[in-house]
């Protein structure tokens, strides 16, 4: 390989990380629920038939037992061996949920944000615009607020 090759996929890998690291702070689904179909116990806790159990999924992605100490700051280096090894737990990142019921379009959903972000970083440099306020609202799924602006800033040829 030439060296050029080796950035490219060194950059790839960082925009995954960058992904997977977005997606566990400010995942586009804050809730979970499932109804328990049979009686069971959970952790000690006795959970009847037709109870509706709620996952918060902002709350367990930012738990220190799981994702370590700087479990509530951006740190996309988590994930520098993978999604399964970025936490205590190797299914810990629910970002398109886990198991029967994940995200049909998680491949395509996760490919598409890569092509996109590579497109942009090729020919541009952005940062977020000054009068960006941080409101996470919760609209059905996870958006800004106010929006989120950005700078843009055409990079030389």
């Amino acid at each position: 390989r030439q060296s050029g090759d080796d950035d490219g996929l060194s950059r790839g890998l960082q925009v995954t990380m960058v992904l997977y690291e977005t997606l566990r702070l400010y995942g586009a689904v804050t809730m979970l629920a499932r109804l328990a179909t049979a009686d069971t116990d959970l952790c000690g806790m006795k959970v009847p038939k037709g109870t509706v159990l709620s996952m918060p999924i902002a709350m367990l992605h930012r738990d220190e037992e799981v994702w370590g100490a700087d479990a509530s700051k951006f740190n996309p280096l988590r994930f520098r061996d993978g999604v399964g090894r970025a936490a205590a737990h190797p299914n810990a990142l629910l970002g398109f949920s886990i198991g029967p019921r994940s995200c049909i379009g998680q491949d395509f959903a996760m490919l598409e944000a890569k092509a996109t972000l590579a497109l942009i970083l090729r020919r541009f440099a952005f940062e977020v615009a000054p009068e960006y306020v941080h409101a996470p609202a919760d609209f059905l799924t996870l958006q800004p607020l106010q929006g989120l602006p950005v700078v843009l800033k055409l990079l030389d040829p």
